[in-house]
């Protein structure tokens, strides 16, 4: 049976939700383990529960690991880029700008937190906008900054609930 040509969500995505509450358009759950080194980052496998995604995790030579998988940083840094594009690939098309070729690039650091000591993330987020005129590249991609849940959970936080499982 062949497949169905990919395309994009629809526009109406955009449209603004109005009521009390949070409502989940859709959920995921991603389960990690521990591998050889009983340690998630170090050697650890993450799948999904839908089983499309599959992925060893290990720490990366800047962190006295092997290399040769990937690790948190970058399913960030992917999961980032993928939604910021999305998102303003959605609103260009509902502002009726043509944009093509649009790359968005995510770089993330892990490091120290002068704050407490331990760790935090910091998020670099770079628009190549080919074609398209300066302000109006600029107010899209302020537009984009406020609409990308990755760009609010980078800049507000997030909602998020720790339990040990029964």
């Amino acid at each position: 049976m062949p497949s169905s040509p990919l395309k994009p969500p629809p526009v109406e995505l955009l449209d603004k939700f109005h009521g009390p509450d949070f409502l989940p358009l859709y959920t995921t759950t991603v389960t990690a383990s521990g591998g050889e080194a009983k340690h998630g980052r170090a050697s650890g496998e993450v799948r999904s529960d839908d089983g499309n995604l599959a992925v060893s995790l290990r720490l990366p030579p800047e962190l006295d690991g092997p290399g040769g998988g990937t690790n948190p940083e970058q399913l960030f840094a992917a999961g980032y880029a993928a939604c910021f594009h999305g998102v303003l690939c959605l609103l260009a098309n509902r502002l009726e700008i043509p944009v093509q070729d649009v790359v968005v690039r995510v770089s993330v650091a892990f490091g120290r937190d002068p704050v407490d000591g331990l760790f935090m993330l910091t998020a670099d987020v770079r628009v190549h906008l080919h074609g398209v005129e300066k302000y109006v590249a600029e107010e899209l991609l302020r537009n984009a900054e406020r609409a990308c849940p990755y760009t609010k959970l980078a800049q507000q936080g997030m909602q998020s609930t720790v339990a040990l499982a029964s």
